[in-house]
């Protein structure tokens, strides 16, 4: 496979921290035939969670989000980027962004183990349209 940079909207959620949540947020989610790009969820406080939704399709989620009566912030924009897992490979990545100019201010990934990788690249939004061309999304 060859590496794939896309522009992906995330929106968050952000609830009480109680065991199930995230999973009862997941499966309402895909009661209502949300597809996810890819998820995070991190400590917000005392007792919150705020749980990041890469929703495959940004339109169908929010009119979902409004049936379902949760409140969700966003759209916000990132980088999605998926390849084959080989040396260097978010290097030329950063190495782009880097002589754009662009400030990445947060980044998650991870590889499947079996030679492919998925990796989120969270800009400054005032930065979002140099590192959409520097990495021609």
């Amino acid at each position: 496979m060859a590496t794939r940079i896309r522009r992906a909207d995330y929106y968050y959620v952000t609830q009480p921290e109680e065991p199930r949540d995230a999973y009862k947020l997941l499966s309402r989610l895909a009661d209502l035939g949300i597809n996810l790009l890819a998820f995070t969820g991190v400590p917000s406080g005392p007792m919150r969670t705020q749980l990041t939704i890469f929703p495959e399709d940004p339109k169908k989620f929010e009119s979902a989000a409004r049936r379902a009566g949760f409140r969700s912030e966003g759209p916000h924009h990132a980088l999605l980027v998926q390849g084959d897992d080989e040396l260097g490979a978010l290097a030329s990545i950063h190495a782009r962004l880097d002589a754009a100019n662009v400030t990445v201010y947060a980044s998650s990934g991870v590889t499947t183990g079996e030679g492919s990788f998925g990796y989120v690249l969270y800009v400054r939004p005032e930065d979002y349209d140099r590192a959409v061309e520097a990495v021609q999304a």
